[in-house]
């Protein structure tokens, strides 16, 4: 079982940035898919972006050329870059594999708001 610790969310202007970054608990998550979703109040959770063992990426079209996702394998570590954000991206983002496979972990939470 692999568990995630999600951080770097906060309250962001419309047209602000954030990093968001997530930690694996161990190293095994190098060999899988990841991906960052988000879900806000009364909504289903939807992948956001995802990023392959060898690097390769997928976004969103809603989040297309803002949105940039990377990982560093030796840090056990996924991040998502966040630019140009909008109040309708306000919710809750998590990590976990693409598609998900284990345990959500608490995520962090993104209020764009002016």
């Amino acid at each position: 079982q692999v568990q995630f610790v999600e951080s770097g969310g906060g309250l962001v202007q419309p047209g602000g940035s954030l990093r968001l970054s997530c930690v694996a608990s161990t190293s095994i998550f190098r060999f899988y898919s990841m991906g960052w979703y988000r879900q806000a109040p009364g909504k289903q959770r939807e992948l956001v972006a995802g990023i392959t063992s060898g690097g390769s990426t997928n976004y969103a079209d809603s989040v297309k050329g803002r949105f940039t996702v990377s990982r560093d394998n030796a840090k056990n570590t996924v991040y998502l870059q966040m630019n140009s954000l909008k109040p309708e991206e306000s919710a809750v983002y998590y990590c976990n594999a693409q598609p998900p496979q284990w345990r959500w972990g608490q995520g962090t939470q993104v209020t764009v708001s002016s």
